[in-house]
């Protein structure tokens, strides 16, 4: 059973190389740390408007995006709701390791959120909504993402 179902998984990545735009989306989403390929397959196939679409509504999309529950006086928790579950278990899943080993940027939300008292489920929550906002920004700019963001040249004071 492994077998074949990987099988089916190389054959449905050769197909994707076979169109260009879709292999060079494909590469993108798959050169962020912590987007494994199965991930980055799941986010092309799932979620065709990536890149072309705000950091809100992707989230909103893919049902990472936090929703109040207030009324009045009363300040109710947030909550995620909707959107498409399997993709947003795909990026849950990914944001696990991503967030413990591969992705610095991932690393340091998720030790501030937990250094802050949020939960273990919350903060990697939060660390899939990044996760998916960086794949969108890297695939909508079609540059690599870089594990450090670029240093900014100082200006000697005059």
């Amino acid at each position: 059973m492994a077998r074949h179902k990987r099988a089916e998984f190389k054959a449905l990545v050769a197909a994707i190389r076979k169109h260009r735009d879709l292999a060079e989306r494909l590469d993108l989403i798959y050169g962020v740390a912590g987007s494994g390929l199965p991930t980055a397959v799941s986010i092309l196939i799932r979620m065709p408007e990536i890149g072309q679409v705000t950091r809100e509504q992707a989230a909103a999309l893919v049902g990472l995006a936090p929703y109040d529950n207030d009324s009045g006086d009363h300040v109710g928790v947030r909550h995620i709701e909707g959107g498409r579950e399997r993709l947003r278990r795909a990026l849950y899943t990914a944001a696990l390791p991503a967030s413990f080993r591969w992705n610095p940027q991932l690393m340091a939300l998720y030790n501030r959120l937990i250094a802050a008292g949020k939960g273990h489920k919350r903060a990697l929550i939060a660390c899939a909504r990044k996760l998916l906002v960086v794949i969108n920004a890297v695939v909508a700019r079609g540059t690599p993402w870089l594990a450090e963001p670029p240093k900014i040249a100082s200006v000697p004071a005059t």
